[in-house]
């Protein structure tokens, strides 16, 4: 089931004995545990039947000892094992998921890893009556179309430009994002259009040395802005992190690559290749494939993987990011 599913069917009523939240994406854990844990109980139940204990201190005896108790002036006990992935007797609820009391509900909120299903407690979470989410970490390409989903939830007008400058300024960490997109909802209002300046202002972009702006001078060849801002960023290294660059300009790319092994076929069919959620880049990327050739793009992509390794003290004469911005502006305008 999705996070969606589950918090739907949670507004109807329909409450499982037993939730098991898994995975390496901790956004949809937390928004069901979130759900679960600020609306099951009434404000007057909570304090005599609602527990949280936490993986580390949490024994199975204990957490099951707390689920067969019956409610005080409740139709309903709560037990929410956070960091459940820490929980090193978590094999020992087994017996007790495969006939679990109807009075009460456990959730188990087992973050950045998923349940192991070759262990019994693995087998038997497949059982009946389980409510069970594998919360999945999403890819790069996913994102941009997730803004704009997270976006029309929180009743904000992003358009694709945005959703794509956030995912790819952010990356693939949902809950940051998301509290991005809440902060830019309190400064804008809702129902608004969003502009990108707001958003450059909002998250701490600068509105002319960013790491996107960089991927465009390079990828049209712009040698007066592309050293323009190899300079500003040699001389403020704080303002982004040679690492956080190296990625983004990676990802982009190996986008590029598949542009250029593209550009015979229609928009659409780049558009799919890339895996873009709109075409609205596509003109974009066919425009740097027509800038570099196959063999330039592997040779960038090779570059970017010594370069990381170099700013990270590997084989490196230089400690500062300086030198590597502007080896690697040099390195992708060279003929």
């Amino acid at each position: 089931m999705s996070a969606k599913d589950i918090i739907n069917d949670l507004k109807k009523g329909k409450i499982a004995p037993v939730y098991i939240l898994h995975g390496e994406e901790p956004f949809y854990i937390d928004q069901v545990s979130d759900w679960i844990e600020d609306h099951l109980l009434d404000e007057g139940s909570r304090a005599f039947n609602q527990i949280v204990l936490y993986g580390k201190e949490a024994d199975a005896r204990l957490v099951i000892d707390e689920a067969r108790q019956y409610p005080m002036m409740s139709q309903r006990r709560l037990i929410i094992i956070k960091e459940a992935a820490d929980m090193k007797t978590i094999n020992d609820l087994t017996d007790y998921i495969k006939k679990p009391v109807p009075h009460s509900t456990v959730v188990l909120c087992h973050k950045y890893k998923k349940i192991d299903k070759r262990t019994s407690f693995g087998k038997a979470a497949d059982g009946a009556g389980i409510v069970v989410l594998e919360s999945k970490k999403m890819y790069d390409n996913q994102l941009p179309n997730w803004v704009m989903e997270r976006s029309r939830e929180l009743n904000l007008q992003v358009d694709d430009k945005i959703a794509n400058l956030l995912a790819e300024y952010l990356g693939n960490d949902l809950n940051k994002i998301d509290n991005e997109l809440s902060k830019i909802k309190l400064n804008v209002g809702e129902n608004k259009k969003v502009t990108v300046e707001e958003v450059q202002e909002l998250v701490g972009m600068s509105k002319e040395y960013n790491v996107f702006e960089l991927q465009s001078a390079l990828a049209q060849k712009d040698i007066y802005k592309s050293w323009m801002m190899a300079n500003y960023f040699a001389e403020n290294p704080k303002a982004i992190p040679i690492q956080m660059a190296v990625s983004s300009l990676y990802g982009y790319f190996l986008k590029v690559l598949i542009a250029v092994q593209s550009k015979g076929g229609s928009d659409m069919e780049m558009q799919k290749a890339l895996g873009l959620s709109s075409p609205f880049f596509v003109k974009e990327y066919r425009m740097a494939a027509g800038n570099f050739s196959e063999d330039h793009v592997r040779a960038i992509l090779i570059k970017l993987k010594e370069i990381d390794l170099k700013s990270k003290g590997v084989m490196n004469r230089h400690s500062e990011d300086g030198p590597l911005y502007k080896d690697l502006v040099r390195f992708v305008l060279k003929k």
